[in-house]
C-alpha cells in the first residue's frame, strides 16, 4: 500500500520526469475537479499527511528520497493551488512556477530535505507549493485587479 501511495499510484515508476508528470496529473485533476471545495482541502492535508508516512516506509526498500516517490509532488502542487480561483492560467503558473521551486530549491527549500525520514521527502515540497501559493495570491490580488 506504501509503494502505490509513494508512487502517486505508479507515475513514479516512469523513472525521469515522473514528478513532473505526478504534478501534472495533479493539475489537470484539480482543473476538472474545479478544486478548492472543502474536500480538495481535506485531500491535500491528508495526501501530505499520509505522503510523510509512506515516505518514511519505502526508504527502507528505495533508500533516502527516491525518485519513485513522488507523493510529495502531488502534496505541493496541491498546496499550489488551494484557495486560487481555478482557471487554465492560474493552474499553468502554478505548475511553471511549483516546478521551478521544486527543482531550483532556492529560500531554504534545499534545506528542508535535510530532515528525517519521510518529512525531509515531503518538506521541501510543502515549502515550495507554500512559496509558490503566496506569490501567486500576490499577483492575483495586487498586481492583477
Amino acid at each position: 500500500m506504501h509503494k502505490i501511495i509513494a508512487t502517486g499510484l505508479g507515475i513514479g515508476y516512469m523513472g525521469k520526469g515522473s514528478g513532473t508528470a505526478a504534478a501534472l496529473c495533479c493539475c489537470v485533476i484539480w482543473y476538472l475537479s474545479g478544486g478548492n471545495s472543502f474536500g480538495t482541502i481535506m485531500f491535500t492535508i491528508v495526501i501530505t499527511a499520509v505522503g510523510v508516512w509512506s515516505a518514511t516506509v519505502v526508504e527502507q526498500y528505495w533508500g533516502i528520497d527516491s525518485s519513485r516517490v513522488v507523493i510529495d509532488e502531488i502534496a505541493g502542487m496541491c498546496i499550489s493551488l488551494l484557495f486560487l480561483p481555478v482557471t487554465l492560467i492560474n493552474v499553468a503558473f502554478a505548475f511553471i512556477l511549483f516546478r521551478f521551486f521544486d527543482i531550483i530549491k532556492p529560500l531554504y527549500i534545499g534545506k528542508a530535505e535535510n530532515l528525517p525520514g519521510g518529512w525531509g521527502v515531503m518538506a521541501d515540497d510543502v515549502l515550495a507549493g507554500i512559496y509558490t501559493n503566496v506569490i501567486l495570491q500576490v499577483a492575483i490580488r495586487f498586481l492583477l485587479n
